[in-house]
């Protein structure tokens, strides 16, 4: 890393490459390309790979004499692939030359954040002091999201002759970037079709098997010089061959422009035709070069954070992926916030709970991407009333694992590396993704003040989801309480009680917490709703006021489990054997996956107070201190700052932070709670993927939800700041790590808001516009309103 605004590798090494491509990936919300070197297929080292946002296909496989199916975020065709060969009039044809080439001297990485560009820089020499160097430039096009390109510049040294140079677009790729899927079906793409037209076009199109996505993908290669190429194909693949000549101060160019077109696009149109169209009218690689720079410097005007030092250039890097992965290209689409983004095939690229942590950064900077993600949930209600009906409950039951349909799609089964055991996958059983779900539409709609969307389709996610909880709560008479049995928390590990048959445990406090609240926040909302719309909505869901008071009852008498002091995980938390944890750090060193440990050994997570991540305390993620004592007050649980206090403390030392959100949610509870091992666990929410902390799992895929998660801790987290209908509350909090840190956001309608934060001071500058004043509350409720085109500064 030289600055704050560049990510770097100044080595060649095997080991990391697979980092490196998804951390140096490329998109624009529509398709990203990772960042691997385009002279190698895959293999163990190397991984290209294009994915394009809500593409997926469905497969069957048969995994320890089972037959599953699987749906899949599906690998494109190669695009960017070029092998290159040096052709000197003074000796034989060299080698064909990569990475892992003998006669590689040099070889550097650099990612330009601010252009959104990435560039590799190789140089060869061989034993008759032949040199030869090779610079590639690749961008994903963040102004036309159906366009990338891809320049290679050659240059050498003390020889004279030709570089012979094969242009590839090869569709004849699978999935197969992740070990543990290796014995699934990975074969997405059939009925491939390949040719060529004029002007150094080849064009290759193809369809995934189900639900039958046409893909086409046109790739104009020029050259300079310009030379005629030798083409040749197979239904699967295109090779254009230059002979490019070169020699000291001739360097010779080439340029691959892609267009990627799917039938899925609008207006609809066969996309072979549209890629080629496409194609013809893209500018060469200068002018399509600075319309890009151009777009991102509009997207970072708009996104800016700016923090100093090592922490601040981790920032931007994650702030890099969340923009590249959820654009406002993605506003366009149906699609979902992937948990490893575009970047690889972890997760089968799956849509779980991470817009939890993605949304609230979007709301305050890009809320027409937030909108667009909720609409996904929304056009997904009909599947999730059928799953809630399919289980005799009512409402609306969301998938925890989501894709194209909305139909769950959790594994059935998975692999623990260690044993090389398949075991029953009950992680379907966390509930409380529904919960999410609400709680993104009332966040989103406090934050932006979009009540058009929190009436209308925002209403009927919300209620559906209150219905599904008030149902799915039972009274119990003997504690007077209503449980929710049969669940999995947001810890994952426990999936069962000790020796049961059945899976699920009872009374998850956050998931039943978090039920309450969604309870509660559908009465609020009933209430607020203007007289016609209620009465739509009564008529439409079939709501009458037995359930109405249904809901209020549940939502105030939902039983909340508690153990010598600190509420309980789940009911029977606090009688688990307490686990060894020195014992098994000195036996195994990292014991992030202690479940994969301990069924290694012939045991189970599920006898032991052990939390893969966050559960209960992922509670103080969602509610400020005064939120949550209100919330169990309402349901007759007494929680202050000292029993909160206590519970935090016994239930991070029972954590093996096996998930990257795990640091992030205990840096958001310790900082509200000015905690001193705050930054401990910022840092390394920060390091999570970039140091690749989980051993590997980087290069299958960034963590998305980790990465924007660490740049809302600094903008709410650190800020204290709470964008609601009565202005923008801040409070900020001491972290001595970050003292000054600047960031723009978007608040009801006001655009360009610079919010600056010094020791003990705050700045606020809301831009000219015909809007009224924006009101800021600082600590102690002193209320204080800024007039467009002004700039406040506040004494904290």
């Amino acid at each position: 890393m030289t600055d704050g605004w560049t990510w770097t590798y100044d080595r060649y090494d095997p080991a990391r490459e697979r980092l490196v491509e998804s951390l140096c990936a490329l998109g624009n919300g529509r398709f990203a390309t990772r960042g691997s070197a385009p002279e190698c297929p895959a293999g163990p080292a190397h991984y290209p790979g294009t994915y394009l946002a809500g593409c997926y296909d469905r497969r069957a496989s048969t995994v320890a004499g089972r037959r599953v199916e699987n749906e899949d975020l599906v690998n494109l065709p190669d695009w960017t692939r070029l092998r290159y060969r040096c052709l000197p009039d003074d000796g034989p044809p060299g080698a064909w030359l990569t990475p892992g080439s003998p006669d590689l001297r040099h070889y550097g990485v650099r990612l330009d954040l601010k252009a959104g560009t990435l560039t590799r820089h190789l140089y060869f020499r061989d034993a008759d002091g032949h040199g030869l160097r090779v610079d590639h430039t690749r961008l994903v096009h963040m102004g036309d999201p159906c366009l990338a390109a891809q320049r290679s510049t050659f240059r050498a040294y003390g020889w004279t002759g030709a570089v012979e140079v094969e242009s590839v677009l090869d569709g004849a790729v699978v999935n197969a970037g992740v070990e543990r899927y290796r014995n699934l079906e990975g074969r997405h793409l059939m009925d491939h079709r390949t040719g060529f037209g004029p002007d150094g076009t080849a064009w290759l199109s193809c369809r995934t098997t189900d639900p039958g996505v046409r893909l086409a993908l046109a790739v104009r290669t020029t050259t300079r010089p310009g030379r005629p190429a030798e083409e040749s194909a197979t239904p699967t693949t295109t090779v254009q061959t230059y002979r490019l000549p070169t020699g000291p101060r001739r360097p010779a160019t080439l340029v691959k422009t892609l267009a990627l077109r799917t039938s899925a696009d609008r207006p609809d149109g066969d996309p072979r035709t549209a890629a080629c169209d496409d194609l013809a009218r893209a500018p060469a690689f200068p002018r399509l070069l600075a319309t890009h720079e151009a777009s991102w410097r509009c997207l970072w005007e708009q996104g800016e954070l700016r923090v100093p030092g090592e922490a601040g250039r981790i920032l931007r890097l994650h702030l890099f992926h969340l923009l590249q992965t959820l654009s406002p290209h993605t506003a366009e689409l149906d699609a979902g916030v992937p948990a490893r983004g575009l970047h690889g095939e972890a997760y089968r690229g799956h849509v779980f709970w991470d817009e939890l942590f993605v949304l609230p950064y979007l709301n305050l900077h890009f809320p027409e991407v937030a909108r667009a993600l909720l609409m996904y949930r929304h056009r997904r209600l009909p599947a999730a009333r059928a799953a809630a009906r399919h289980t005799g409950g009512r409402g609306a039951m969301y998938p925890w694992q989501s894709a194209s349909s909305g139909r769950e799609e959790t594994q059935e089964l998975h692999l623990n590396p260690r044993s090389g055991r398949w075991l029953p996958d009950h992680s379907r059983l966390q509930r409380h993704v529904g919960s999410a779900v609400a709680y993104n539409v009332w966040t989103y709609a406090r934050t932006t003040g979009d009540r058009g969307f929190l009436h209308a389709a925002g209403a009927e996610v919300l209620l559906e989801i209150a219905r599904y909880w008030a149902g799915a709560a039972a009274f119990d008479p003997d504690l007077g309480r209503y449980r929710i049995r049969g669940v999995v928390g947001p810890d994952e590990y426990h999936d069962a009680y000790p020796d049961a048959t059945t899976p699920g445990i009872d009374d998850n406090a956050y998931t039943n917490v978090t039920a309450a609240w969604v309870l509660a926040r559908g009465l609020d909302l009933m209430a607020e709703l203007p007289e016609a719309r209620r009465a739509e909505l009564t008529e439409e869901l079939s709501l009458d006021e037995a359930e109405i008071a249904r809901w209020d009852d549940v939502s105030r008498h939902l039983h909340i489990p508690f153990h010598r002091g600190v509420i309980s995980q789940f009911e029977g938390y606090g009688d688990l054997a307490e686990l060894d944890w020195e014992g098994y750090r000195a036996r195994y060193g990292d014991i992030r996956r202690l479940d994969r440990i301990l069924e290694a050994e012939g045991d189970t997570v599920n006898r032991y107070q052990a939390s893969k991540q966050a559960d209960t305390l992922m509670l103080g993620y969602l509610f400020r201190p005064a939120e949550l004592y209100a919330l169990f007050d309402r349901l007759g649980h007494r929680l202050d700052d000292d029993v909160w206090r206590a519970t935090v403390a016994y239930h991070l030392r029972r954590t093996s932070h096996g998930s990257t959100l795990s640091s992030l949610v205990h840096g958001w509870v310790t900082t509200r709670g000015k905690g001193a091992d705050a930054w401990r666990y910022c840092e390394e929410a920060l390091l999570g993927d970039v140091a690749d902390v989980q051993g590997g799992t980087t290069g299958e895929g960034i963590h998305l939800g980790a990465m924007a998660g660490t740049v809302d801790l600094v903008e709410r987290g650190i800020t204290g700041l709470e964008a609601g209908p009565q202005g923008l509350r801040v409070e900020p909090v001491a972290l001595a790590q970050i003292p000054r840190f600047a960031f723009t956001l978007c608040f009801h309608g006001h655009r360009g808001v610079r919010v600056r934060v010094l020791p003990g001071r705050l700045a606020v500058r809301v831009p000219a516009s015909p809007r009224g004043p924006l009101t800021v509350v600082l600590p102690g409720g002193r209320r204080f309103d800024v007039a467009p085109g002004e700039e406040c500064w506040f004494r904290l």
